[in-house]
């Protein structure tokens, strides 16, 4: 079989030989004392180098033309310049000017792995996190990687801290996301439905997070999007299994920027390559489109119109349980449309305001069948229609301190059939919050919230009182603590039958240490999570579940130690049980491993401009029900352990005048089992293995963009 990247490789070789331009200068602070450890680059490319003793540093560089140069040291502000790089430019004198209201003081970190371009002192940035190798582009698959999170292969949404996967809420800009994962099918999961560069800034809470976000029992991704574009550029994408197209604009005068990106997926070519363990009957189909505007309005004031749309269908047949010998199919056919508005105004004398408003549709028609059998198939139609609107007000109280309030409106249409059946319900959420951060002193602060909530499905309220404080011990080290109650309305399958339940709860206790330096970052973190009012189902729809959920998580990252290296490392270990759905009495559940283990390795060959990345993940065996066990061993079969890599390797060049990056990725390179559990028979005498559609997964890509170096971005995205 022939490998695709190696031959692109030798066709490209000679663009690496092409010339090369130096860039130096030297570096200072505001009173001229030279910098030493700065790291300058060119934007959006592996072109730099970090300052000597003196402040002076020297890098080639291939970019040629109008370009960004940034500077960034921890402890100043990052600094960016335009530079026209090429024959007799001169040599660059920069100005570092230090950042002492950030980096000197104490944050609110108990339970959140934040990301950020803009913040200095977070652990990561957006594209760290957004995309490891084995994650193709999905953000829930990279967070997988980060200590808390669960590696569930078969079921939608993310699984944190022993909660399920509808216990982690999305917001987009304040907005929770009604549906951000494509409809999944029985035993795969589904992937998220945003692109990663959507958002400048990516907030992973695990546990513990703030007032201004409600009804997630365990967890929240709170996702930032873009301001205004860099400059105007162009994208085009060919790959294995489609291809895409994006246009950014950018207005003369910097105040506007527009953009719309669109990519279609066929996964039918790739299945007649790659033997699946299911028959498709309809191979995966995915057409996505998205478009956004942006308005600068002031100097602190900014209009954002998002909107995305897609069209997903997917089928397979699969050998029938009940029925040895027979096929059972099943197909998806899922439209999905979501729209975000958002602005934000200073109002002078340190008051802002945040308004936003938001609506989403989703549609599926599931059809299930076991082939020549009766009763007759099943056809599932369901439609969600929601609507969001959300005010946030806050209020500078001295330097540092801040006041945080406002208020959201939610209305839920549910509407679903299964064949002449129908099931509906509407609910109308109300809620209101206020938060304080208090600096007791720069080293010491708190952060004192509460939620007020109303729905009318339940007709019931509940008050949500949240409370965290962190203390900075040094400049680079600080201890957190945080409690919070979280409720959350039982899910939709529930609403649309039964309507005298009520809300069900958490409480959250999280304690954790971190140290952060420009290179290296240590963390580790345990707690506690007390669940009450879960969902039962047996004997009768009620909420007297329960359970729990304590452990204690580690992270590290280096990207110093090794040259031209960047790796971090996750472990959690997990003690939890639960006595919910149709569970007979607490027991760990069948989605929670006790010892959850990741590796991430990021390294860069500069000679050749070769980005190689591979992901290790592993999970110790979790629990799965066999019918043919007595109740008092129910859920003590347990699968094999779940090991798994990812590999992927890019290479960076131009074409033209396009800067492009070939991309070749495997996910589960080894070809390992992945056991995810078992189904039994309705008699319990047969059984098939969970798992994934095929061992591995390949994928080869060609990206390239016009007007903007863009090839990290699509090297972060695979």
């Amino acid at each position: 079989m022939l490998k695709p990247f190696p031959i692109l490789l030798m066709l490209l070789l000679p663009l690496l030989t092409q010339a090369q331009t130096i860039v130096k200068g030297r570096i200072t602070d505001v009173k001229k004392r030279p910098l030493a450890g700065v790291n300058i680059a060119v934007k959006g490319s592996y072109d730099g180098a970090t300052s000597a003793k003196d402040g002076s540093f020297s890098f080639p560089t291939s970019a040629t033309g109008e370009r960004f140069l940034t500077a960034s040291l921890t402890g100043y502000q990052t600094l960016e310049i335009k530079a026209v790089l090429g024959p007799g430019q001169p040599d660059f004198v920069l100005v570092l000017k230090e950042t002492v209201n950030e980096l000197k003081m104490v944050t609110i970190s108990a339970g959140s792995f934040e990301a950020s371009d803009e913040k200095k002192n977070t652990m990561l940035k957006p594209l760290d996190i957004v995309t490891t190798a084995g994650a193709n582009g999905d953000i829930v698959s990279a967070l997988k990687t980060l200590p808390g999170a669960q590696q569930v292969g078969e079921k939608e949404g993310l699984f944190v801290r022993g909660g399920t996967g509808t216990e982690t809420q999305t917001f987009i800009d304040g907005m929770i996301v009604r549906n951000p994962f494509t409809t999944g099918m029985p035993d795969f999961a589904a992937r998220g439905r945003f692109s990663p560069f959507l958002f400048k800034g990516t907030t992973f809470s695990s546990g513990g997070y703030s007032a201004l976000y409600g009804q997630g029992l365990s967890s929240a991704l709170i996702l930032e999007s873009i301001d205004l574009p860099e400059r105007s550029s162009y994208s085009i994408g060919i790959m294995s299994i489609g291809g895409s197209v994006g246009v950014d604009k950018l207005s003369k005068d910097k105040k506007t920027g527009y953009g719309f990106e669109a990519d279609y997926v066929n996964l039918s070519p790739y299945f007649k390559l790659v033997k699946q363990q299911q028959e498709p009957v309809v191979a995966p189909q995915n057409l996505n489109f998205s478009a956004n505007y942006r308005l600068k309005t002031s100097k602190n004031g900014m209009l954002k119109v998002f909107f995305t749309g897609s069209w997903n269908k997917f089928g397979f047949l699969g050998e029938s349980l009940e029925y040895p010998g027979d096929k059972e199919e099943f197909r998806v056919d899922n439209k999905y449309a979501y729209t975000n508005i958002s602005y934000k105004e200073s109002l002078g004398n340190g008051w802002k305001i945040q308004l936003g408003t938001s609506f989403s549709t989703n549609r599926d028609k599931l059809y299930m069948d076991t082939i020549n059998k009766s009763p007759e198939p099943s056809h599932i139609k369901a439609r969600q229609d929601f609507t969001q609107v959300r005010t946030v007000v806050s209020k500078n109280l001295g330097q540092f301190s801040m006041l945080r309030f406002g208020s959201e409106y939610q209305y839920d249409d549910e509407r679903s059939a299964l064949n002449d059946m129908h099931a509906d319900y509407a609910d109308s959420y109300t809620a209101t919050f206020a938060e304080t951060d208090v600096y007791f002193t720069p080293r010491f602060v708190g952060r004192f919230g509460a939620r007020f909530e109303y729905t009318s499905v339940l007709k019931a309220a509940n008050i949500a009182p949240r409370a965290s404080l962190a203390y900075k011990l040094d400049p680079k080290s600080q201890v957190a603590f945080a409690y919070g109650e979280f409720y959350q309305k039982p899910e939709q399958q529930y609403l649309r039958f039964f309507r005298g339940l009520n809300y069900q709860r958490a409480t959250h206790y999280i304690a954790s240490y971190q140290r952060v330096s420009e290179f290296f970052t240590f963390r580790t973190e345990v707690f506690y999570k007390k669940y009450h009012d879960l969902m039962k189902t047996v004997p009768s729809f009620n909420n007297n579940g329960t359970g729990y959920a304590k452990g204690v998580e580690l992270f590290w990252r280096d990207r110093k130690t090794f040259k031209n290296v960047d790796y971090w490392i996750s472990y959690s270990y997990l003690d939890t049980k639960r006595d919910y759905l149709n569970y007979p009495y607490e027991v760990q559940p069948d989605f929670a491993a006790d010892h959850t283990a990741s590796l991430v390795y990021k390294h860069y060959i500069p000679s050749v401009q070769l980005n190689l990345g591979a992901t290790y993940s592993f999970a110790t065996g979790r629990p799965y029900y066999n019918p043919n066990r007595p109740q008092s061993e129910f859920m003590k079969d347990r699968t094999r352990s779940l090991n798994t890599l990812g590999v992927n390797v890019n290479y960076l060049t131009t074409v033209g005048k396009a800067f492009t990056v070939f991309v070749l990725s495997v996910t589960n390179a080894l070809g390992n089992d992945q056991e995810y559990g078992f189904r039994y028979s309705s008699d319990g005498l047969r059984r098939n293995m969970v798992g994934p559609m095929a061992p591995r997964f390949f994928f080869v890509g060609m990206f390239m963009s016009f007007g903007i170096d863009r090839r990290q971005e699509v090297i972060d995205r695979q």
